[in-house]
C-alpha cells in the first residue's frame, strides 16, 4: 500500500483553509494547514509535503515569498506548489509562475479545478 500523501495548506483565512482541507481529505490526502508564511516555511522543511496549496496575499509575508524561498532551496525546489489568489489579473498570474509556482487557480476555486490540480501534480511523486 502506499503512504498517504500530505498535502500543505498555507492559507491566512480559516474558512478557505478548512475548505481546501476537507476537499483533499475527501480524496484520501493527509492535510496540514497553516495560517500564516513565517511558521509555514519551517513546517515545509520539516514535513516535505507532496504538495502546498499557497496563498498569496497573507498577513505576514506574501506567499510569494514563500515560494521564491522553496525554488532556492536544493531540498525544497522540486514540491509542486499550487497558488490559489484572488488576484486573477494577468500580470499576477504570469508573477505568479514567474516565482515558482506550478498551478495557479484564482479565488474562488472550484473544487474540480484543485482535486485536478494537486492529483496531476502528486502522480509522479
Amino acid at each position: 500500500m502506499t503512504a498517504q500523501k500530505t498535502v500543505l495548506v498555507v492559507e491566512d483565512e480559516p474558512d478557505a483553509a478548512e475548505l481546501f482541507a476537507e476537499m483533499m481529505r475527501v480524496n484520501g490526502f493527509r492535510v496540514v494547514k497553516m495560517f500564516s508564511s513565517t511558521p509555514a516555511i519551517a513546517t515545509i522543511i520539516q514535513e516535505k509535503p507532496d504538495v502546498v496549496i499557497l496563498d498569496v496575499m497573507m498577513p505576514d509575508v506574501s506567499g510569494l515569498e514563500v515560494l521564491r524561498y522553496m525554488r532556492r532551496d536544493p531540498d525544497l525546489m522540486n514540491i509542486p506548489v499550487i497558488v490559489v489568489s484572488a488576484k486573477s489579473m494577468p500580470s499576477d498570474i504570469r508573477t505568479g509562475m514567474e516565482a515558482g509556482a506550478s498551478v495557479y487557480l484564482t479565488k474562488p476555486v472550484g473544487y474540480l479545478d484543485l482535486k485536478q490540480a494537486v492529483e496531476r501534480l502528486t502522480q509522479n511523486v
